[in-house]
């Protein structure tokens, strides 16, 4: 029942891209392109937006911020919890937690592509448009390594694990950076301000690594409140009691 839930919503999902894919109009690739063609200036150094263009391009950084800013750094703190947690029923909830963010990351993030592939100029000849087209086929390839997840006990678990787990955080490590060579792109070709962007994102980003390093810190820290039981129930072997009283509980004992 679980490999065919898996699938299920494998398929699910690629039916999604898929029917997203057919649904943009075959016209707006070469519309936008003249859009954004026509805008240049005549000292080709900015770039000015039509509002159509403008609002493409706003939706564009907003999907792959939710996803690679967003959904799958929590998608990762989850798992982290997870393993944390001595409970099974939260382990599940935070096990299906993460399968629905990383889906809907991987959609977001999908999204986005479909919609710089169809409505801007692609030449592929900055930083950000390359690592982007390499992010668009990794990001698929993880989450089809995590729905054919071996089970527990199995040898290649180990390998699945370490191969899932280090390109999880590849994916999201690169594509936040991509984000910032983004925003760095548009400023250079709009000369428009992106230091609040940039702020946000540093701000949030900074906030999600901090509350990973937190995690395995918060058990040991609650810890620091409460003595250890075995000072408030000293044993045979440790006693802990003063000197005056020894004296008298051995003169009991004879």
């Amino acid at each position: 029942m679980l490999v065919s839930g898996r699938n299920g919503l494998l398929v699910l999902s690629t039916c999604f891209v898929i029917l997203s894919l057919l649904t943009v109009p075959s016209h707006g690739s070469s519309n936008s392109t003249e859009d954004l063609g026509q805008s240049r200036n005549k000292t080709n150094h900015s770039l000015q937006l039509t509002p159509k263009a403008a609002f493409q391009l706003k939706l564009h950084a907003l999907f792959h911020w939710s996803s690679f800013g967003l959904l799958m750094p929590v998608g990762i703190l989850l798992v982290r919890m997870s393993s944390k947690s001595k409970s099974g029923r939260c382990v599940r909830v935070l096990f299906y937690c993460h399968v629905i963010s990383q889906i809907a990351a991987v959609l977001l993030a999908t999204g986005g592509a479909a919609l710089s592939l169809m409505n801007f100029e692609n030449s592929f000849s900055n930083t950000h448009q390359r690592v982007g087209l390499a992010l668009y086929g990794s990001m698929w390839l993880q989450p089809i390594i995590g729905f054919f997840r071996p089970e527990r006990g199995v040898k290649v678990r180990s390998l699945w694990f370490f191969v899932h787990c280090l390109l999880g955080i590849a994916v999201c490590g690169t594509g936040i950076a991509n984000v910032y060579t983004g925003l760095r792109t548009y400023h250079e070709r709009t000369n428009k301000s992106v230091g609040l962007w940039t702020g946000l994102l540093t701000v949030e980003v900074s906030f999600l690594a901090f509350f990973y390093l937190l995690i395995d810190r918060w058990s040991y820290m609650i810890k620091q409140g409460h003595l250890p039981v075995e000072q408030l129930r000293p044993n045979d072997n440790h006693r802990t009691y003063p000197t005056t009283l020894r004296k008298e509980l051995g003169m009991v004992q004879e």
